[in-house]
């Protein structure tokens, strides 16, 4: 008797330069993305880009200036393309802004990828974003109420699109690092 036949599986990842990215993280405001994909870049020597800084960069203001100056319509089309440019040529480390998942096209672009969610709780994330000028969907509101409207429209999107997800809560940068490299079983 011989040994069982096993199955081929096609992997469900694309594990990275052929395909771009080697993890993307996700998630929304005082998350972590960040800082985590600096950390997670240190850590295995990838390179590490964040949309929203390419945003900044194309036009040449902060995102803030953008939602306040053009609304968000014209920070969103701005986002939309800087991540299908990153997704396209960026081989490491990919932070999205909060909402970037939200485009039914970057959604589409994530599928097959190493996507982690590092997700908050509205308590917590309302103490990690404060209102700040940094943060323009916050200023000017109630971010309580504004941060659990933006998890209760974002939270299903984000898992939809998630490879793994990771409650940021309680955890230092360290260990959500730890839990990345171990969960995506990375070379550290």
């Amino acid at each position: 008797m011989g040994e069982p036949a096993v199955e081929a599986v096609e992997p469900k990842v694309q594990p990275g330069p052929a395909g771009g990215p080697v993890v993307v993280l996700i998630g929304p405001p005082g998350a972590g993305k960040t800082t985590v994909a600096t950390a997670l870049g240190a850590r295995t020597g990838l390179p590490v880009r964040d949309t929203d800084a390419d945003v900044e960069r194309v036009a040449g203001r902060t995102v803030a200036e953008i939602f306040t100056q053009s609304g968000e319509a014209t920070f969103r089309a701005l986002e939309h393309d800087a991540v299908a440019t990153a997704l396209a040529e960026h081989t490491g480390i990919l932070a999205l802004g909060g909402g970037a998942v939200m485009d039914e096209r970057t959604r589409a672009n994530l599928g097959g990828r190493r996507v982690v969610f590092l997700s908050i709780s509205m308590p917590v994330g309302v103490k990690r974003t404060g209102i700040s000028d940094q943060r323009p969907m916050f200023v000017g509101v109630n971010p309580r109420a504004t941060f659990k409207a933006l998890l209760d429209k974002r939270l299903p999107v984000y898992r939809e699109v998630a490879t793994v997800e990771i409650d940021t809560d309680t955890l230092t940068v360290d260990e959500v690092v730890d839990r990345i490299v171990a969960d995506l079983g990375l070379a550290a």
